[in-house]
């Protein structure tokens, strides 16, 4: 009796989780994406996977919903690789908020995310994964807050260890070479 009545809480709640990915095709089709109901199907399970791996509960709706519209104007992102990033980003995003001790809100970690994935990582989840977000996450759990108060936004800089592009030092290698 008690197994038939969770079963029955998680159906409806992941009829509700469908309905809700499959009204963000409305916004996401002006960005030339879209989710089937087997694509939006195969998120939630998905989803739910991610949640027991890392051992998280989500109360009310999930973030697939928030995530989508973080991501669907993305440059690097279209009808091919949507639903796989889709995926991908949320089990970053469920890894993470584990990593960072709770510490950041939804909101904040998604923007840093979204920040890094179009400015740091070209699209590259695995380099996301491996790279900026260990660090940030190492240094919340270090104590950092300054991402408090940019809710995310230009923090990797204050931990990137990799030497950015320099338009001078580019232009004097070329002077030297060619000059």
């Amino acid at each position: 009796m008690e197994d038939n009545f969770f079963e029955m809480i998680l159906a409806e709640k992941e009829k509700k989780e469908m309905a809700v990915l499959m009204a963000c095709n409305e916004k996401t089709e002006t960005f030339g994406l879209s989710l089937t109901e087997q694509e939006a199907q195969e998120l939630v399970v998905c989803r739910n996977e991610s949640l027991k791996k890392y051992r998280r509960v989500e109360f009310g709706n999930g973030i697939l919903d928030k995530l989508i519209f973080t991501f669907c104007d993305s440059q690097y992102i279209n009808q091919e690789n949507y639903k796989e990033t889709m995926e991908k980003l949320q089990d970053i995003f469920y890894c993470f908020k584990n990593e960072a001790e709770d510490q950041l809100t939804d909101d904040e970690l998604l923007s840093f995310m979204r920040e890094q994935f179009e400015e740091i990582c070209m699209g590259d989840t695995e380099y996301l994964e491996t790279t900026c977000l260990p660090r940030f996450a190492a240094a919340i759990r270090a104590g950092y807050r300054g991402y408090q108060e940019s809710g995310g936004n230009g923090e990797y800089e204050n931990l990137s260890q990799e030497a950015r592009w320099d338009k001078d030092l580019y232009m004097d290698v070329v002077k030297e070479l060619f000059w």
